[in-house]
């Protein structure tokens, strides 16, 4: 039986999961967007195809903005550029639910999407150095599945409400919660300046490592593989399986279920096999997406490899995430939001080509193609980050830290060497 003092030493810090809730909220807005179109467009007199430049906003403001806001935020004060971050989330969101224009309501999504990108950035570098070395991959882990915890239950939660309430009730319920949020990450995350010495000078210059490239290859590509699926998974759920329209939601959160899973499972198992977790889970994933081609016309065995799709590839996520943030060293600002931004590139790739496949010969079948192509994909740079030694020249900026509070200090530890 585990001694108390090990199952304290286990635990996370509570900053860990008070950056997982404000992820939430964030993953929401960005998602819960899809699901109210038919009503913003409406509302504002607009197409829903043009409508839907909301969530392609995002995403750039996302790909964009978030290593340009951790550049601009890099001297602030970290507790400072969190809580900023969240005030003009918050702002962004009453904007857009007051206007009665398009351009100023796509203005906002821009401007939040920036907040977003700051927030994650300096969030993942927070939850690392607060966790150390021996837990970084698992808080990533927990942070992110803030993330993914947002498609299970914020996001249809929001298309909900959103239809009794109108478009602009989330909007403003994501506003309060992000006050809210504001008020508890200035009560928990400790006031301190950026460590001493880093500029934006190191934070580029900790990008000329060729494995924090390969790590933010893998995210890309896993991303855009398991995305690219996903994002036309409805008509090959209603008219290739045969699902009926009202359950396609059910199985969405069969989706989101499995990947919630993934991140736990890739939290949990890459701080100790960092590269034989992620590239079986990509190999998974891969074979998952494959499958889906011949036998996505059964219902049963459609709804089952969309939810390995998912646990698969989900796995990979706070692995590469982990391992990018490490590789930067004592500049790892500017790589998170990489990362970020990363992800968010597959993303947008991963859609595009889907949908090009889509109108092809392949048809409901082409955009699993995509994905499983994708998928495959990040075999690649997972290899050859497996052959380089990653975690021999990974570093965490281990500082020390306070259990409760996650106060930090400058120590800088190696990180494991397991593979």
């Amino acid at each position: 039986m585990p001694s108390a003092a090990s199952t304290r030493a286990d635990k996370l810090p509570l900053v860990v999961w008070v950056l997982a809730a404000g992820t939430f909220l964030m993953g929401t807005t960005e998602f819960v967007i899809a699901g109210l179109l038919p009503e913003i467009a409406g509302d504002l007199g607009t197409s829903v195809s043009h409508a839907g430049l909301l969530i392609t906003a995002f995403a750039i403001g996302m790909i964009v903005g978030g290593p340009t806001m951790a550049l601009a935020t890099l001297r602030l004060p970290r507790r400072l550029t969190l809580v900023s971050a969240l005030a003009v989330f918050a702002l962004g969101h009453v904007v857009a639910a007051l206007s009665s224009s398009f351009t100023v309501v796509l203005a906002a999504r821009v401007i939040t999407a920036l907040a977003t990108g700051a927030f994650w950035a300096v969030g993942f570098v927070i939850v690392t150095a607060a966790a150390g070395p021996a837990r970084a991959t698992r808080a990533v882990g927990v942070m992110m599945g803030g993330l993914t915890l947002a498609n299970v239950v914020g996001v249809p939660i929001g298309s909900f409400v959103g239809q009794y309430t109108g478009w602009r009730g989330p909007f403003w319920a994501l506003a309060l919660l992000a006050g809210l949020a504001a008020v508890f990450v200035d009560r928990f995350i400790p006031a301190g300046q950026q460590q001493a010495g880093v500029s934006v000078r190191a934070e580029v210059r900790a990008l000329r490592q060729g494995p924090l490239w390969l790590a933010l290859a893998a995210a890309v590509l896993i991303m855009g593989g398991v995305l690219a699926t996903y994002t036309y998974i409805t008509p090959l759920l209603t008219d290739r399986a045969g699902i009926p329209a009202g359950a396609v939601p059910l199985v969405l959160i069969v989706f989101g279920l499995g990947a919630l899973g993934g991140t736990a499972i890739g939290g949990r198992l890459g701080d100790r096999r960092p590269m034989a977790t992620t590239i079986t889970a990509a190999a998974m994933t891969a074979l998952a997406l494959c499958l889906l081609i011949p036998l996505s016309a059964c219902l049963v065995t459609a709804v089952a490899l969309v939810f390995l799709m998912a646990l698969a590839g989900f796995t990979v996520n706070p692995v590469v995430t982990a391992l990018a943030v490490g590789f930067a060293g004592d500049a790892p600002t500017l790589t998170s939001a990489l990362t970020t931004s990363a992800y968010n590139t597959g993303i947008a790739a991963g859609s595009a080509l889907a949908g090009t496949a889509l109108d092809t010969s392949l048809g409901l079948t082409g955009p699993a193609l995509v994905g499983a192509v994708s998928a495959a994909l990040t075999l690649l740079p997972l290899s050859a980050l497996a052959l380089t030694g990653t975690r021999r020249q990974a570093r965490i900026v281990a500082q020390r830290t306070d259990p409760a509070t996650g106060v930090m200090g400058n120590e800088r530890t190696p990180a494991s060497s397991s593979r």
